[in-house]
């Protein structure tokens, strides 16, 4: 079942014109710029969480050749922390990641939180960038906009860097699992070689400590466990150093290109 999405409403104190509140829904919708004829609203989203779909909206407000205003007054010092959020968001990552040797599931956890913020930090920069090509003189937005920049980037290493110590922890568990394979495969060996050696010793033992007289039947039934025995080890050394030649004198394939 689907969770319907809560809609939003703009701060009282944004006193935004009919033209401008006409091109918005009762949803926040992505990250950008809407221009009216005088004013611009920057729509803005808080920082992702992982697994979470919906989105919490920042607005900011302008008149064109007038100050921003946001939703705890004027200026644009709430954009400013909203950067700072983004950027202590992906250093945590970042110092979580460098920490982790083999943990999937420490991995797996920043990677699931990783593409929403680099998709998040990407949609920031074009809006912040939309806001610039509307009002091209605005140096604050612009000095925002470089900062974005930068946690964009930031944003897609982490992802990057994530995926690619996911694969490693997967190389390095199936090497683990191959040598675990190996070590199994030679004590197998052992065992087989052991018994192979002992059956004969056993059937030899038991001949040797027939000192007591016994029966004439008897004479023939330990002449067949003592040959069966010998038999027996030998088909085993035989098995053995068969396999053995095999495993030995395998080629491995050629990897296809």
């Amino acid at each position: 079942m689907v969770t319907p999405r809560k809609s939003f409403k703009l701060p009282t104190h944004f006193e935004i014109e009919a033209e401008l509140r006409e091109q918005i829904s009762k949803r926040p919708g992505h990250q950008r710029c809407v221009e009216g004829r005088d004013e611009l609203l920057l729509v803005l989203h808080e920082v992702p969480q992982a697994g979470i779909p919906e989105r919490d909206a920042l607005f900011f407000w302008k008149r064109h050749g007038g100050r921003w205003t946001q939703p705890g007054g004027s200026g644009l010092s709430e954009l400013g922390e909203l950067l700072e959020r983004y950027e202590l968001a992906i250093d945590c990552h970042e110092d979580s990641l460098g920490k982790v040797n083999t943990a999937a599931a420490a991995i797996y956890g920043v990677l699931r939180h990783s593409g929403p913020l680099a998709r998040s930090t990407r949609n920031l920069a074009l809006a912040l960038e939309q806001t610039l090509a509307a009002d091209i003189e605005d140096r604050e937005i612009r000095a925002y906009r470089d900062r974005a920049r930068e946690l964009d980037r930031a944003a897609e290493l982490l992802n990057a860097d994530a995926r690619v110590a996911l694969d490693y922890c997967q190389a390095a568990c199936s090497e683990q699992q191959s040598l675990t394979a190996e070590r199994l495969r030679k004590n197998a060996f052992r065992l087989n070689l052991l018994a192979g050696f002992f059956l004969p010793l056993m059937a030899l033992g038991i001949l040797c400590g027939m000192n007591a007289k016994l029966p004439s039947i008897s004479a023939p039934l330990l002449a067949g466990i003592f040959l069966g025995g010998i038999a027996t080890g030998a088909v085993l050394l035989w098995v053995i150093g068969r396999q053995t030649c095999m495993h030995a004198g395998r080629k491995p394939k050629p990897e296809q290109s």
